[in-house]
């Protein structure tokens, strides 16, 4: 029973942390680096520039998840991971205490970190050359890289289709704000639930490829456009950072969810304020 106690209060936390997430009002990135330079730059924003990089991220996921996995688990120690998160989820098991948990935390944070300086000098750096499309398949390979880190320090893969498609609705969710944030933060829920009790969802994963580029393409269609302006590119590369911080934080929180409720053998819809 203390045991239980326990992991209710770390998901009572996280769970303040999710609401806090979901109920931001500010627009996803591009809010706070919108100057009055920039909005003249998005009148000439040419109108197909929208369908190519919607073609862009799409291709991109396409090339990540298809040929660039191999690739990317060539930038970390993957079975330092996993070796890691086995010894913290061996002590959480035989004397679980907080100090277990945040040993648990420990790897997806400091991955997170590492990749949001690598989306910095990335987008930067071909920012300030006046690079933006080209960086798309580099971008997304340090967004995907980033997840994939996050979810192995909890103790998931991330080679199936349901935990692609998982990957791909974390994006979305991050994304948008308001209503259509929370519709994919419960669309997160049911499908991490529907994986952990090993039911088999029907999953389009090409179709949910197709809509998170979209969403991608949409969101960054400013910043892009001005990444691939010489000298004013560093701006548009200050996004990637912003990105991988914001997707960071919000995957370390749906993963740990994910494995609280496993070891609670709760469902996420279980009220949890009767402890």
């Amino acid at each position: 029973m203390k045991k239980d106690l326990i992991l209710i209060k770390q998901l009572i936390i996280l769970e303040k942390h999710e609401q806090k997430f979901l109920n931001q009002d500010d627009h996803p990135f591009l809010k706070s680096n919108i100057t009055p330079m920039v909005n003249k730059i998005q009148t000439k924003i040419p109108e197909k520039l929208q369908a190519t990089l919607d073609k862009a991220f799409y291709l991109g996921f396409h090339l990540v998840f298809e040929k660039g996995n191999p690739i990317i688990e060539k930038t970390y120690h993957k079975e330092t991971i996993e070796m890691e998160y086995d010894l913290n989820n061996y002590a959480i098991e035989k004397h679980l205490n907080k100090k277990h948990l945040k040993k648990l935390d420990r790897s997806s944070k400091h991955s997170k970190t590492i990749n949001e300086s690598i989306a910095a000098i990335e987008g930067g750096v071909l920012g300030l050359l006046g690079i933006g499309l080209p960086d798309i398949p580099l971008f997304l390979g340090v967004i995907i890289k980033t997840i994939n880190e996050i979810a192995l320090s909890y103790g998931y893969s991330y080679t199936s289709d349901e935990e692609k498609a998982y990957m791909l609705f974390l994006i979305c969710a991050v994304m948008t704000k308001n209503d259509q944030r929370k519709a994919y933060d419960q669309i997160i829920e049911d499908l991490g639930q529907t994986i952990d009790t090993q039911t088999q969802p029907d999953i389009d994963l090409d179709r949910i490829m197709k809509e998170t580029s979209d969403l991608l393409s949409n969101t960054l269609l400013t910043a892009k456009f001005i990444q691939g302006l010489p000298l004013v590119g560093v701006i548009g590369g200050v996004v990637n950072p912003l990105m991988i911080n914001k997707i960071g934080k919000y995957a370390r929180i749906k993963y740990k969810k994910r494995y609280l409720l496993a070891k609670l053998n709760m469902d996420v819809s279980d009220p949890i304020d009767h402890f």
